[in-house]
């Protein structure tokens, strides 16, 4: 087990080598997709039976026993709105399908120019489109591959993309782990706001869930954003998420997670970050919908929540 997380992380090592960059473009990437990974603040991409892990590992997609599919809303700061939408089926002789529909719209501004003379009205909206499928290589083995198409516009620029994520998950049945690794957005502009090409926001993550013998609760550690440039390689390690599931009961579920990168970014002068990086959720399942709602804390700037509602199709 050792030799296998060890062999885990020096691969993360190896590729974020061959391809730290900077944040790049379509940073809305960035955003969480779905109240249940909202809650463990993105450590998600080792859990399973969601159909909102096409957004997170493709790989984890051969987990799902039965077609499931999800909707979901955000409300992120000033008026900034967001939803999402996924839907996965198994299908005999292929493996795993799905797709998934991730926005954001920022809402109205109004237009000016140098002399501050009324020019009208702009916009701002960002889109994901993403099909994947899934396979599974034996028993404990699973691969994923998406194709992602990227759409952004603000006022009269526009801005599209192209990319693959693919994902892959280990599970150790006889230890109650599974460990899940995913690279997403590797891809290229296809046009430009303003005629200069940026990169896209290529990220790489690995994560490990466990559940304690006998103790009802998931406990999940992720390292993100391991091709972000960093001065020293074990700087890539300081973005991590963890989280937790608890299970309540056989129908209620409590979550609460931390993302360290996020409280870094969050700090603000010299004060203190509160609660930034913190999360807290839940869910409910009532026959065969679920309903999942996430709060995520940005310190001193507000905070941001989430509901989705999840369904067997």
């Amino acid at each position: 087990m050792k030799q296998l997380v060890g062999w885990i992380l020096t691969c993360g090592l190896v590729v974020t080598s061959c391809f730290a960059q900077d944040r790049g473009t379509f940073s809305f990437l960035r955003n969480e997709v779905g109240a249940r990974a909202a809650a463990l603040n993105g450590s998600f991409a080792s859990m399973t039976n969601d159909p909102n892990l096409i957004f997170y590992n493709p790989g984890a997609l051969s987990t799902l026993t039965q077609p499931r599919g999800s909707v979901g809303f955000l409300k992120h700061l000033l008026d900034v709105n967001g939803g999402s939408i996924s839907y996965a089926r198994p299908v005999e002789g292929i493996g795993t399908v799905g797709g998934g529909i991730f926005y954001l719209d920022y809402g109205s501004f109004n237009q000016t120019d140098e002399s501050m003379n009324n020019l009208g009205s702009f916009g701002a909206h960002d889109l994901e489109f993403v099909a994947g499928i899934s396979r599974s290589v034996d028993e404990v083995t699973s691969v994923g591959m998406n194709l992602k198409f990227i759409y952004s516009s603000i006022g009269e620029y526009r801005s599209s993309g192209i990319a693959i994520d693919a994902g892959a998950l280990y599970r150790i049945p006889s230890q109650n782990i599974t460990i899940g690794a995913s690279v997403l957005t590797l891809g290229t502009q296809l046009q430009t706001y303003d005629g200069v090409k940026e990169s896209l926001p290529l990220d790489v993550t690995i994560g490990i869930t466990k559940r304690p013998e006998h103790l009802p609760v998931f406990l999940n550690l992720d390292f993100h954003h391991l091709t972000d440039k960093q001065t020293k390689a074990l700087d890539h390690l300081s973005s991590f998420s963890i989280g937790a599931e608890f299970l309540m009961s056989e129908s209620v579920r409590l979550r609460v997670g931390y993302n360290n990168q996020q409280r870094k970014d969050l700090k603000l002068g010299g004060g203190t970050p509160g609660l930034a990086g913190m999360s807290l959720g839940g869910g409910i399942l009532i026959g065969e919908y679920v309903i999942d709602y996430a709060f995520n804390s940005y310190g001193k700037i507000g905070s941001l929540h989430r509901i989705s509602l999840g369904m067997g199709l």
